[in-house]
């Protein structure tokens, strides 16, 4: 078959879309998807999944006016109509998107499965493809543990679980990550019964053991939590499941549910790419191996995005690609990513935020630090919202002042912790920030403040 070559091929067109902008107009090059347009993010992952957050934030301040003297009932939710809403403004986006790729005369869309057959050389169907520059990022999948009975029932991941036919009666997680905490606080939000089930000690333990400790705390309120449980089995019952195992919590249990979601990590897809018939290295969780400048070990390539990275976050993607597409068009000035003070945020009731180190991390690293927190309940907002559970930690250098992590559980935790994230990022240190900005009075960003007042250097 002929070979069709391009300056640059981008294989996956989620944030791989976001690289070419004006300064390509004169680059010859390929994009490859084999689905839509937008990757996991817009169509299965962060955006669809916080439109739906939302919905059952509304739910739950109804379920909770009497506190603030409103009469107000919870009559249930119509999922029909709120997943027809969510997808209704997200599924016209990404054709759109590839109408306007293909629109251009310097771009080719090529749609389909892109694999290395032999090193420097893409087959996609019955094409070859070469390229003097080529750009991987093809993502990541749901991973699914080999649990006896599960391929058994008809179970979801984050991918199909927001396009449900049917709202569930009883909604087993196996999980208790990010995706575990927010579609726990979706499904339980607007009526269903959740059971989260974790091998684990309860939910987000990557974060900040505080956190960790109370968003489980909270949690265990809405939700029935399984913790530490093993030997997990599933057997079909009807309409549904059963689900056995062993936990901490209740010892032996069978748990009868009608729809399961699978939410147990990620694996990146190196393995669908021909990853080792192009020389390009992956390390033992099958992530692509790059550098600062975001290249492989074979010249001529680019990885990024949940290909490559350890955090698989998007808004680190975004900041790949920027690196990215100026490497690409600037070979002898190359740039690197700065990941020093990445954050991060789960949008569940009550929403965590988090950036720099946690207090483990801290500690077992040797680092001096001393510790600042506020109560959201301890501001003037926090009283307004009748908030009794959250909080803001400020995590600082015992001798240089500076901010070495934060730490957010509540309202809006993910805005909040923004000045905390700016100050990191620029080298201010807690006692400038604290004394040298004026807050909003009597916004939630006080909450901000006063943890940073609460640092025992700030009464050195």
């Amino acid at each position: 078959m002929p070979t069709e070559h391009f300056d640059l091929v981008i294989v996956g067109a989620g944030s791989g879309n976001t690289i070419p902008d004006d300064r390509f107009v004169d680059v010859n090059m390929a994009i490859i998807e084999k689905a839509e347009f937008g990757g996991t993010c817009l169509n299965r992952g962060c955006v669809p999944s916080k439109m739906f957050v939302y919905s059952a934030e509304v739910a739950e301040i109804v379920k909770h006016a009497a506190t603030f003297g409103v009469e107000a009932t919870f009559g249930g939710s119509d999922w029909i109509a709120i997943r027809d809403r969510v997808f209704g403004r997200i599924d016209p986006i990404p054709p759109a998107g590839e109408d306007y790729r293909e629109g251009l005369d310097n771009t080719t869309v090529i749609k389909g499965h892109a694999t290395f057959v032999e090193p420097g050389v893409l087959a996609v169907d019955d094409r070859r493809i070469t390229a003097d520059k080529i750009v991987l990022c093809v993502g990541s999948r749901p991973f699914v543990p080999p649990i006896p009975g599960l391929a058994d029932i008809d179970y979801h991941t984050s991918d199909s679980i927001m396009r449900l036919d049917r709202f569930p009666e009883h909604l087993v997680i196996i999980g208790a990550g990010v995706i575990a905490a927010e579609m726990g606080h979706v499904f339980d939000g607007l009526g269903a019964k959740v059971t989260i089930i974790t091998r684990g000690s309860g939910l987000l333990s990557g974060e900040d053991e505080e956190i960790h400790e109370r968003f489980t705390e909270v949690s265990r309120r809405r939700f029935d939590i399984l913790t530490h449980s093993t030997g997990l089995t599933v057997e079909t019952r009807g309409d549904g499941f059963t689900i056995h195992g062993t936990s901490a919590d209740a010892g032996e249990f069978s748990v009868d549910a009608d729809t399961m979601l699978v939410a147990t990590g990620r694996t990146p897809n190196s393995d669908t790419i021909g990853a080792a018939t192009a020389g390009i290295a992956v390390d033992e969780a099958g992530r692509v191996v790059v550098n600062g400048r975001l290249e492989t070990n074979v010249p001529g390539i680019w990885a990024f995005g949940d290909l490559s990275a350890h955090m698989p976050l998007k808004h680190l993607a975004n900041a790949e690609a920027r690196v990215i597409a100026h490497n690409v068009l600037n070979p002898d000035d190359p740039i690197e990513v700065d990941y020093g003070h990445y954050p991060r945020a789960t949008f569940g009731s009550p929403s965590v935020a988090s950036v720099g180190m946690n207090e483990q991390q801290l500690r077992s690293e040797g680092v001096p630090y001393c510790i600042g927190r506020r109560d959201y309940g301890d501001t003037a907002y926090g009283w307004a919202i009748e908030d009794t559970t959250s909080f803001a930690k400020v995590l600082a250098s015992s001798s240089t002042g500076h901010i070495l992590g934060a730490h957010i559980m509540g309202p809006h935790a993910s805005t909040v912790i923004q000045p905390l994230i700016q100050a990191m990022a620029f080298g201010t240190t807690a006692r400038a920030l604290a004394s040298e900005v004026i807050y909003i009075h009597p916004a939630l960003s006080e909450v901000v403040e006063n943890a940073l007042l609460d640092l025992p250097l700030m009464n050195e």
